[in-house]
């Protein structure tokens, strides 16, 4: 009789437990900087930005984890790859020192390369062209540059970026809403040139009423490829990243042609790129599958 109910109350403790450690999903949580228009966190277009919409898609066809979410800068990115943590971003410029604490996806974003951003007024001073070489730019110590601190730019910028380093007219900052404060910076004086993407240089100039105000010159570094154009999903380097990435590439590669997807970029594209860029979506963007 003992051994009778020794045996009922050991199988209704499985009955309890069991459902429970066999339905438990693994989690990821995902980092997203507060950058608008790629993260938008507050106001009207909450939720809106290109990059919140992708990984939103990707969120949804990744049902066996559980899903969280953390506003981290570019430096907290690193921390967390660095320790392990289970945690991925979307929209990560790769390059070999990112590589090291990090593995990346198939391509899951195809944007327009990194521009710089000036006052109009100042386009004399840099020499009246709108290409520039971004390294002739940096050994002029008269134009001072600002950079956001662990930011990637892209393989061939972050070359010529690296190269300069040591400049005294390069200003580096690492802070939250960088991108903001380094707009501000612009319009104030602080400093001459910005680098940033089109689409982000748009917004934070109309959020300013300054879109009058500024202009974009191409980075001749930029004209070698389409390297620059192409970031990924990154998340930890263990085995548990691994096999996240080797999901998410399944969910790239399904997702990726939808006009959904694409769309989540296009919104932010004034309509005379449209054609263009849709024409290099198909040729560059969807022909990379591993």
């Amino acid at each position: 009789m003992r051994f009778f109910v020794l045996f009922l109350a050991l199988a209704l403790m499985l009955c309890l437990v069991q459902p429970g450690s066999s339905f438990a999903k693994d989690s990821i949580t995902w980092m997203e900087a507060d950058a608008p228009p790629f993260f938008i966190h507050r106001g009207e277009l909450k939720g809106q930005g290109y990059e919140d919409l992708i990984t939103d898609i990707i969120q949804q066809q990744l049902p066996q984890y559980d899903h969280d979410m953390v506003i981290a800068n570019i430096t907290r990115h690193y921390y967390n790859f660095k320790h392990g943590k289970k945690m991925c971003t979307v929209g990560f410029f790769k390059n070999p020192e990112r590589e090291e604490f990090a593995y990346f996806s198939i391509p899951s974003i195809f944007t327009l390369p990194v521009v710089l951003v000036i006052k109009k007024e100042n386009l004399k001073k840099l020499g009246g062209n709108r290409t520039v070489s971004l390294g002739e730019l940096l050994s002029n110590e008269n134009i001072r540059v600002g950079l956001a601190k662990d930011r990637s730019y892209g393989k061939d910028i972050d070359t010529v970026i690296e190269a300069h380093k040591k400049q005294k007219n390069i200003l580096v900052l690492a802070n939250q809403n960088l991108a903001q404060i380094l707009f501000k910076m612009l319009l104030s004086d602080r400093v001459d040139v910005l680098l940033t993407l089109p689409e982000e240089a748009m917004y934070m100039a109309e959020q300013a009423e300054a879109r009058d105000r500024i202009i974009t010159l191409t980075i001749s570094e930029n004209q070698n490829g389409y390297d620059g154009w192409l970031s990924y999903v990154a998340c930890s380097k263990n085995e548990w990243g691994k096999e996240v990435i080797e999901n998410i590439n399944q969910v790239l590669l399904e997702q990726r042609p939808t006009a959904r997807y694409r769309g989540a970029y296009e919104r932010w594209l004034d309509e005379g790129s449209l054609t263009g860029y849709r024409a290099l979506y198909k040729e560059i963007f969807l022909s990379i599958t591993k």
